[in-house]
């Protein structure tokens, strides 16, 4: 059964997903907000998913981020479509900024590191990628 991250943003989400195993993390894809649910109810259908990640906004003294509430309509939303899927949310701070250092440690020209939904879908992947690591120390 997989594990499906939901960097949930106003404009794009960004989706990774795990292998069935739940060994490796990998970025799946963006989608426009407005749709993310439509693309999960067709990904559920497909996949067997078992637990979903939603990043949940903090700053850096712990307080909910100006996007937290936005998050928490998208989450009362995503539980009223899939009311048996289970939903942890983890902490997302600095996914962002790792993702764009990745981008600039694997190579990528200044004009591809503007590319906004690669950015969401590595935070993505980066944030089931720490749950990952975490999962296996305990």
């Amino acid at each position: 059964m997989r594990i499906l991250a939901i960097d949930y943003g106003l404009k794009r989400t960004g989706i990774a997903v795990t292998d069935e195993m739940q060994l490796i993390a990998s970025g799946l894809t963006t989608v426009a907000s407005e749709t993310v649910l439509d693309f999960l109810s067709d990904y559920f259908k497909k996949e067997r998913v078992g637990l979903v990640l939603l990043g949940e906004p903090k700053q850096m003294n712990n307080e909910p981020s100006q996007s937290a509430e936005l998050i928490e309509v998208f989450l009362q939303k995503f539980k009223d479509a899939f009311p048996d899927m289970q939903v942890e949310r983890v902490d997302e701070r600095f996914t962002s900024k790792m993702a764009f250092q990745a981008m600039i440690d694997i190579g990528l020209k200044k004009k591809q590191r503007q590319n906004k939904a690669l950015i969401d879908e590595i935070s993505a992947t980066i944030m089931l990628q720490d749950y990952l690591s975490r999962k296996k120390s305990f």
